[in-house]
């Protein structure tokens, strides 16, 4: 018996970490699960790959945010810390009221 196309396009998409794009939504609580427990997700649409699902935490490390901890950690480590970042300003002339 021949396979349909939705068929054969699901047996390509059984590789590990592969999504049909029906199927995540249909199972999203697996998905999610798989995430956590395997690593990043393909969902693909149409055969392509469209979007990767990953963990909040490897998100935040890939977008680079910078938290208060991270900051002071980084300015910490810098070659830079030793350089005074007042400002070195003098007084300013006041001005005469009565002019």
């Amino acid at each position: 018996m021949a396979k349909t196309p939705t068929q054969r396009r699901r047996t390509l998409d059984k590789r590990p970490g592969r999504w049909l794009l029906q199927d995540a939504k249909a199972r999203f609580s697996e998905l999610v699960r798989r995430v956590r427990a395997e690593g990043p997700q393909h969902v693909t649409v149409h055969g392509r790959n469209e979007v990767v699902v990953v963990a909040a935490e490897e998100f935040r490390r890939l977008k680079g945010d910078v938290t208060g901890a991270s900051l002071v950690a980084a300015l910490q480590a810098s070659p830079y810390r030793e350089i005074d970042l007042e400002p070195r300003r003098s007084r300013l002339p006041v001005r005469d009221a009565t002019l």
